[in-house]
C-alpha cells in the first residue's frame, strides 16, 4: 500500500475492500464481516484542510453494508475522530472478533479503512498522529481469518484538491503474509510518486468514485451480472487514467498485485442477487453519464462512462439527477430508480443545454463564463440637427450564474450638412453593463441597466468662424437583448437600448451654455464567443 503525499497513499484502496465483499470460506463456514471505516478531514496545522475524506469513508461504509453482507452492527464509522478513539476503536473491534472466531464454523472478514492525511510516519488525525507501525500492527493483530487494510490517502488544490503530508518517497504496507493462501490483494489508486487526486464535481477521489461505478454495474464486461476483482480493477484503471489525464496534476496510474492461490475467479458483486431491492438504470450508448442522488447538488452516486461497454447502474431505489456529456452541450434531467425496475435513460427524458449557457443554467459544471464581442453600432442623434451615429464596438462579457456584466468600447461617426453648414461629429465612448438573463431553448434573453462615458467632437466647414468643439457626456440607460446560440461557442447578440446622456449644449438662442439631457435610441449587433 503507497503512502506519503507525493505517492498517492492508497494501498488496498477501495479495491482491496471489495475482495472483502466476494471472499468466501468453505461453504460449511458461517462468514462474520466487521469493518472500522475512519474518515478525517483535518490535519495537521499547516495542512489544508479536505473536503471529501469523510465523505469517502461514508460512501465505504455504505458500499459494504449495501452489498458486502456488512451487518450495521458489525460497521463502525468513524467521523472527525482524534488518534485516541481510533485507537480504542480498533481495539474494541479486535475484541468482537476474536469472540466471533471462536464460535465454531466461523470465519471472519476484518477489514480497515482510511482517509485523510498522512505522511511516510503517520495518520493526521487532526492535531493527534497515529503512528503508521502501530496503526498497522493493530489491523494486523486481529485474529480474524482474513485482513484487509485500506489507506486512502490523496493530495488536493483548487479543483483537482491535494490530500496527504509533506513529500516523502513511497513504501508498501503489505497484509498479514500468512494469509497468502486464502488470497492478499493490493491495489494501489496511483503508482509510483504520482498524486492520488480527488475531484470537486465529483466529491471525492477520481479512483474509489470509478471503483464504486463499476462494482454498481459499469465494470461488468462479460455482462454476465457478477462483477469480479479482475474487472473492477479494470474499469477503475481505465476510467482514473482518462478523468486524471484532463487534470492539472496529470494522469494517475493505479496498480494491481495479488496472490489468490485456490481462490479462482473472485465475485465481487452479483447485481441479480440484489435486484427486487435496487433500481436499474440503463443508459445509451456514445456519452458519459454522472448520477447525483436527488438533485444536480446532491452526492454523486455513479458514473457511467463514454466507453463503458455495460450501460446499467444497480442504484438504491429513488431520485437521481442525472448528466450526459456531449461534444459540446450537456444533458440534465431527473429520473426515478424503481425498485426491481429497469429504466431507460434516454435523451427524451432529459433536456438539452449548451456549454456556452451553463453557468446561467448552474449545476456545477462551470463557474463562470467570459469572452470577447464585436459588432456594428447605430445611435440616433443626440444633437439638435443632428443625424444618426454609425459605427461599432468591441468589448468582453462575463456571464456569472445570475449576473453578466459586460464592458463595451464604442466609436460613431454622423454628419449633417445645409446651404450655410456642413458638420460632422465622431463620438468615443465607454460603458458597462449589468444584466440578468432566461435561458430558453436556442435563445438566451436578457435585460440590463449601464452607465458610461463619451467624448465628442464637432467639426464645422462654413464661410464664418466655426471653431472645433469638443464635449464630454455621461450616460446612462435600460434595454433588452437575446443571443442566438451558434457553433463552436459562437453566438449572435442583439442588443437595444434607451439612452440619457448629460453634456454640455448651447441654449437656443443664446451665446449662454448648460448640462442638459438627451434621450437617444441605440442598436448594437455582434458576434461574441464564450471561452
Amino acid at each position: 500500500m503507497i503512502l506519503g503525499r507525493p505517492a498517492a497513499l492508497a494501498a488496498l484502496v477501495v479495491a482491496a475492500c471489495v475482495w472483502v465483499l466476494a471472499w468466501a470460506a468453505p461453504a460449511e463456514a458461517r462468514i462474520e464481516r466487521f469493518a472500522v471505516l475512519i474518515g478525517n478531514n483535518a490535519g495537521e496545522k499547516g495542512e489544508v484542510e479536505l473536503r471529501y475524506a469523510e465523505d469517502d469513508a461514508a460512501k465505504m461504509y455504505d458500499v459494504l453494508k449495501d452489498l458486502g453482507g456488512f451487518p450495521p452492527a458489525n460497521l463502525v464509522l468513524l467521523r472527525s475522530e482524534g488518534a485516541e478513539t481510533v485507537r480504542r476503536t480498533l481495539i474494541t473491534m479486535n475484541d468482537r472478533v476474536r469472540a466471533a472466531v471462536s464460535s465454531p464454523d466461523t470465519d471472519v472478514l476484518y477489514l480497515v479503512y482510511y482517509s485523510g492525511h498522512a505522511d511516510a510516519n503517520a495518520l493526521h488525525l487532526g492535531p493527534s498522529p497515529l503512528s503508521l507501525t502501530e496503526f498497522e500492527q493493530l489491523v494486523r493483530g486481529s485474529a480474524a481469518s482474513a485482513r484487509l487494510l485500506i489507506v486512502d490517502s490523496c493530495r488536493s488544490g483548487a479543483l483537482t484538491r491535494v490530500k496527504g503530508g509533506t513529500s516523502a518517497p513511497p513504501f508498501v504496507i503489505k497484509l498479514d503474509q500468512r494469509l497468502a493462501g486464502q488470497g492478499m490483494v493490493t491495489l494501489t489508486s496511483s503508482s509510483g510518486n504520482e498524486d492520488a487526486q480527488e475531484s470537486d464535481e465529483l466529491k471525492g477521489s477520481f479512483f474509489t468514485h470509478a471503483l464504486v461505478s463499476g462494482l454498481l454495474g459499469t465494470a461488468d464486461a462479460d455482462r454476465d451480472g457478477a462483477v469480479s476483482l479482475e474487472e473492477a480493477y479494470r474499469h477503475a484503471y481505465e476510467s482514473t487514467l482518462r478523468a486524471t489525464s484532463r487534470t492539472w496534476a496529470g494522469a494517475q496510474h493505479p496498480t494491481f498485485r495479488y496472490d489468490l492461490r485456490g481462490q479462482g475467479k473472485l465475485i465481487l458483486t452479483e447485481l441479480p442477487v440484489h435486484a427486487s431491492l435496487r433500481g436499474v438504470l440503463r443508459f445509451p450508448r456514445g456519452r458519459s453519464y454522472l448520477v447525483m442522488r436527488d438533485s444536480s447538488e446532491g452526492p454523486v452516486a455513479a458514473e457511467v462512462g463514454a466507453s463503458d461497454a455495460t450501460r446499467t447502474l444497480s442504484l438504491r431505489p429513488g431520485r437521481y439527477f442525472v448528466r450526459g456529456r456531449g461534444p459540446d452541450f450537456l444533458l440534465e434531467g431527473t429520473v426515478d430508480a424503481e425498485a426491481g425496475q429497469t429504466t431507460d435513460v434516454g435523451d427524451e427524458r432529459l433536456s438539452r443545454v449548451t456549454f456556452a449557457r451553463l453557468v446561467r443554467k448552474g449545476g456545477g459544471v462551470r463557474e463562470i463564463a467570459h469572452g470577447p464581442v464585436a459588432g456594428y453600432q447605430f445611435r440616433t442623434p443626440i444633437l439638435q440637427g443632428g443625424s444618426s451615429c454609425h459605427g461599432g464596438f468591441v468589448g468582453y462579457a462575463v456571464e456569472l450564474q445570475h449576473l453578466g456584466v459586460a464592458t463595451r468600447l464604442s466609436a460613431c461617426h454622423s454628419a449633417f450638412q445645409n446651404e450655410h453648414l456642413t458638420a460632422s461629429n465622431d463620438d468615443l465612448g465607454l460603458d458597462v453593463r449589468l444584466s440578468h438573463a432566461w435561458d430558453l431553448p436556442v435563445v438566451t434573453l436578457g435585460v440590463g441597466v449601464d452607465v458610461g462615458l463619451a467624448v465628442m467632437r464637432q467639426r464645422f466647414e462654413t464661410s464664418g468662424h466655426a471653431p472645433d468643439r469638443h464635449s464630454l457626456a455621461g450616460a446612462f440607460g435600460a434595454g433588452a437583448g437575446a443571443n442566438v446560440d451558434l457553433v463552436g461557442g459562437l453566438y449572435l447578440g442583439v442588443e437595444a437600448a434607451a439612452q440619457t446622456y448629460l453634456f454640455e449644449q448651447q441654449r437656443a438662442g443664446s451665446e449662454e451654455s448648460e448640462i442638459a439631457p438627451s434621450v437617444a435610441a441605440r442598436l448594437r449587433v455582434g458576434i461574441g464567443m464564450n471561452l
